[in-house]
């Protein structure tokens, strides 16, 4: 693939924001905004907190985590094919040092603010929330490249901003609440490895590891269903109604099923599983709303 010649203010924003891969923006806001309502934090002076987190975590957050890996994996992006499309841009290089300045500048003040209304405690969740977004791609870190860390921190990447939203908000870490973050992270990893298994080919071909590299399709396949059904009980922990989000998980098994027996060779099938994965979340994501509107109506 080639990358393709751009010039111009609006090539240059359209770059920038599409390395920031608009259609997961709602991935991370949703998670700190869901949190910090739930528990309470709009009460008084927090609307304020309420909207410029999610804010944050709606377009900068997204652009420091993306941004950034689109410049630290230029060269590989060339050689994939999914890019260029809904699953991220190429990032041209003449856009690069602006990237990298349009994460730095639109993070900084947000990252102050949230530093000065929050505590030690919601500082020290949002520390680590900065560090998983850069340590997954950045040179010498790439955690992204070390199997099963590449999970985790990739999830943590999902799961941090509820946390933050809950710590800032000072919301207390009940049983159900750990129970729902819990089943959230194992959603995650879950979601990562597979989404990484349309990859195992191209990125041996680099010397890249990843879960999937490690494991091979099938078995990334199957532990990624595993995943998700952990999940799914972990979330019977949280009590009624909000065990019902446990149901949640079987379409995502369901959805990778076909794909447990995959071969190495043929990984670059487990694609159509992943653009299903895509539009998958966007009916999850409302069926959690509503479960939450009940539970906030109870």
């Amino acid at each position: 693939m080639t990358t393709p010649t751009v010039h111009g203010a609006g090539a240059a924003l359209r770059q920038v924001v599409g390395s920031s891969r608009p259609i997961s923006w709602i991935n991370t806001a949703y998670p700190f905004a869901a949190a910090y309502v739930m528990v309470g934090g709009i009460a008084g002076t927090g609307v304020a907190e309420l909207v410029l987190g999610t804010l944050y975590f709606l377009i900068p957050y997204n652009l420091l985590m993306y941004g950034l890996n689109d410049v630290w994996d230029y060269e590989s992006d060339l050689r994939n094919p999914r890019k260029g499309g809904i699953e991220g841009v190429v990032l041209s290089r003449r856009w690069h040092r602006l990237t990298v300045w349009a994460a730095v500048l639109t993070n900084l003040p947000f990252l102050a603010y949230l530093v000065v209304v929050g505590d030690a405690a919601s500082t020290a969740v949002l520390a680590v929330s900065v560090f998983a977004v850069v340590a997954y791609s950045a040179p010498r870190l790439r955690f992204k490249e070390r199997p099963v860390l590449d999970s985790a921190t990739s999830s943590t990447h999902f799961v941090s901003p509820a946390v933050f939203g809950i710590a800032l908000a000072d919301g207390a870490f009940t049983v159900p609440v750990l129970a729902a973050l819990a089943g959230f992270f194992c959603w995650g990893m879950a979601s990562q490895a597979f989404g990484a298994v349309q990859d195992v080919e191209a990125d041996r071909a680099a010397g890249l590891g990843s879960v999937a590299t490690w494991l091979g399709a099938g078995r990334t396949v199957r532990a990624a269903m595993a995943c998700y059904a952990v999940g799914g009980l972990v979330l019977l922990a949280t009590g009624w109604p909000g065990m019902l989000a446990a149901l949640l998980v079987i379409p995502y098994v369901v959805s990778v099923a076909p794909f447990r027996n995959l071969t190495d060779a043929d990984c670059e099938r487990a694609n159509a599983g992943w653009r299903r994965f895509l539009w998958l979340n966007i009916v999850t994501g409302f069926l959690v709303t509503q479960l939450l509107i009940w539970i906030a109506l109870r």
